[in-house]
Parts: structure tokens; sequence; C-alpha cells
């Protein structure tokens, strides 16, 4: 697994050897970035399961100006920060170890707001509507703030309050689904 473009592209990233987390393939997280957009021009990240912390250093070697990196496994977050020191920019990233409900709390206490955020729970559906109603209840979504959801391909979710559902990418077995913060 590596990064796939901008400042930090072609480096190549660690992953935590176990069964817990599934990182995001390159071909899929190449998908999504060209779904999103290429480049970015600033903005806040959050990847609240962040496994192998990919996706959130990928935003920021494509224009964010920050990401927030969270996994409830120590390991992981371990993995996190040995990928972070690749960049070696550590001031862009904030990596924490917590549940993901914790952490949404841990944020919103400290009045922090996302313009782009990554949901990947491993396999959780009622976890993702959880957290996508905690994300609009906590106001922790600048305007027109961007979700991406990740899950198997039959995992149906449900229309979620508060978002509309801009488009969704079957990748194989996987299946991307984009979701703007309604106005």
């Amino acid at each position: 697994m590596r990064i796939i473009s901008g400042k930090y592209a072609k480096r190549n990233l660690f992953t935590l050897k176990s069964q817990k987390t599934r990182p995001t393939s390159d071909k899929v997280k190449e998908s999504l970035f060209n779904s999103l957009g290429q480049f970015f021009s600033g903005g806040t990240v959050l990847d609240l399961y962040g496994g192998s912390g990919a996706l959130g250093i990928e935003a920021v070697s494509r224009g964010y100006d920050q990401a927030y990196l969270n996994d409830i496994n120590r390991a992981a977050c371990q993995i996190i920060k040995k990928n972070v020191a690749l960049t070696k920019e550590e001031d862009k990233f904030v990596v924490t170890n917590m549940p993901a409900k914790a952490a949404l709390k841990y944020y919103a206490d400290q009045d922090l707001k996302f313009d782009l955020v990554f949901l990947d729970p491993p396999y959780a559906k009622q976890q993702m509507v959880k957290d996508m109603g905690a994300l609009l209840n906590l106001d922790l979504l600048n305007n027109a703030a961007k979700i991406v959801v990740e899950t198997d391909d039959e995992t149906d979710l449900p229309e979620i309050a508060g978002y509309n559902l801009l488009k969704e990418h079957h990748l194989g077995k996987t299946l991307v689904r984009f979701y703007q913060k309604a106005e």
C-alpha cells in the first residue's frame, strides 16, 4: 500500500498484520479520490477508523491542511504514527486512540469542524448511521462537508437524515458511498 498522488506520492505505507483491520486497497483509494476531486485547497479531514492512516495521509498529500486519524486499536495507532512520520510533516496530523463515540465527543469538546470524513468501521452498518448522526448532533461538520462511507457490497444503508447521498461506486466487493451534509 502506498500514497498514490500529491506531495507524499509513491511513499510505501506500513500496515497492521491483523484480521481486525481492512486496509483500503490502492485501487479503491485511487477511485475514491478521483470521485472526490484529484486535489484540494485546504480543509480538515477526519478518519474515524484510521487503520493505517492511509486515507487521511492521502487527503493531506493532495492538499488538505490537517488530518485527525483515530483508531481504537493501539497497534493500529502505532502504525499510523509510523506512516505519519514518513510524511516528515507530523504537525499536519493528530493521532488519537479511542472508541469512535469518545473520539467524536473529544473533537466536539475541542470545537473542531471537518470538511471531509472517512467512515470505514469493520463491517458495522449500524455504527456508521450512529456516527453520521453524532457528527451532526455534535456540530462537527462545516457546511457542504463530505462523508465517505466504505462498506462491503452487501451492506444496505438506510436514508440518513441530514445528508444527501451524492453517488455510489461499486469496486469489486467494496461499495463506496459519498454523502454531503444537507444545507
